[in-house]
């Protein structure tokens, strides 16, 4: 059962840009399952099943990502109540990170079987400002040598099979500051301010789905100080790439023009940069349809923000699966049905059969 190894890994923090101490965990426990495994520039976890008769076929990749929401010092206890795993992470994504775990240590001794070489990645910087990081190190490095990319994450039954673009920024607006009586300097949270009425007043399409988020903003010293400071945080998401980038344009715009009415500096930065878009899915999507068919799962299909994002810009079919269900993601009280872990494990090996035996494109 994966549950052997999901305490262990949900109770090693992995906080994005920190996901040192759980991917040695990782990489610890596939060793010890007797794969050879490297540690690359990023801090991904990978080892590499090359069967013999099998090298230089295209490789079926598995990534699940390491970090977590949770930052530094959250309390990462797991607990159990009435047939549920608690705690922060447990699902996002250290259950996905037990299920690979344990499909490795059902592989062992069993490696002949394989038509097609297997990887399977524990990868950084998927959440937040990671921005992909790993999935996108991975591919760039290795994109020759894949012939697909299934990105094991979210909740079992759930297939993503066309990726959300995002883009993210940073902005900073700066000026002289001063007393708020003694001076008259420009407030640069007046500029935060004109900015964040101005972007949530652009015309956003209902569809193609698009979003804008304002999701962080602070600024200023104290009550009767002038802000010389104000920073906040942009996500922008759609479906379609051309009108992702058409709000992106209009949102840097309205920064720019806030910054100069008010008559302060403004720093953008670009913090965030998910492709979006088809990830000719198709062939794997079948796949995961006759592995749900067999396990009597119904499988919903989902538009979402995943590491298969990392694969449209190369047109490698990708697809995201989840192996667990669970719920409250991104919360401390977040929980995983321990017996949903089987199926899932099952769910995931059947299809990585399934590629072994059909061709993919």
């Amino acid at each position: 059962m994966p549950l052997s190894y999901l305490k262990r890994i949900a109770q090693t923090p992995a906080p994005t840009f920190e996901e040192g101490e759980r991917a040695t965990l990782i990489a610890d426990l596939w060793r010890g399952l007797g794969y050879d495994v490297a540690r690359d520039e990023v801090g991904n976890v990978l080892t590499c099943l090359t069967p013999p008769g099998t090298a230089g076929k295209p490789a079926l990749l598995l990534a699940a990502h390491l970090d977590t929401v949770f930052a530094r010092g959250t309390d990462v206890t797991v607990r159990e109540e009435r047939g549920r795993l608690v705690g922060p992470g447990v699902g996002d994504n250290s259950a996905s990170l037990a299920v690979v775990t344990a499909l490795l240590r059902d592989l062992r001794g069993h490696e002949q079987s394989l038509r097609r070489p297997l990887w399977v990645a524990a990868n950084v910087g998927e959440e937040g400002l990671g921005d992909l990081r790993g999935a996108k190190h991975l591919l760039a490095q290795h994109r020759a040598q894949l012939g697909a990319l299934i990105a094991v994450d979210g909740y079992l039954g759930v297939a993503v099979t066309r990726a959300v673009g995002v883009r993210r920024y940073r902005a900073l607006f700066l000026g002289p500051g001063g007393h708020s009586w003694g001076d008259q300097a420009p407030s640069a949270l007046h500029a935060l301010g004109m900015a964040v009425s101005a972007l949530y007043a652009l015309h956003r399409p209902l569809s193609p789905r698009t979003t804008l988020n304002v999701g962080l903003a602070s600024g200023g010293t104290s009550v009767n100080s002038i802000a010389g400071s104000a920073e906040l945080l942009l996500d922008l998401r759609s479906l379609d790439p051309d009108v992702l980038a058409d709000l992106d344009s209009r949102a840097q715009a309205v920064l720019h023009a806030a910054a100069r009415e008010v008559g302060v500096a403004l720093r953008l930065e670009r913090v965030g940069d998910r492709p979006g878009g088809d990830l000719h899915a198709e062939p794997l999507l079948a796949l995961a349809r006759e592995a749900a068919r067999e396990s009597h799962t119904d499988l919903r299909l989902a538009s979402s923000s995943t590491d298969a994002n990392a694969a449209a810009p190369s047109h490698l079919p990708a697809i995201a699966l989840g192996v667990y269900r669970g719920g409250n993601a991104h919360r401390e009280d977040e929980w995983v049905q321990i017996s949903s872990l089987g199926p899932g494990l099952r769910f995931l090996r059947r299809v990585v059969e399934l590629y072994q035996q059909r061709p993919v494109a």
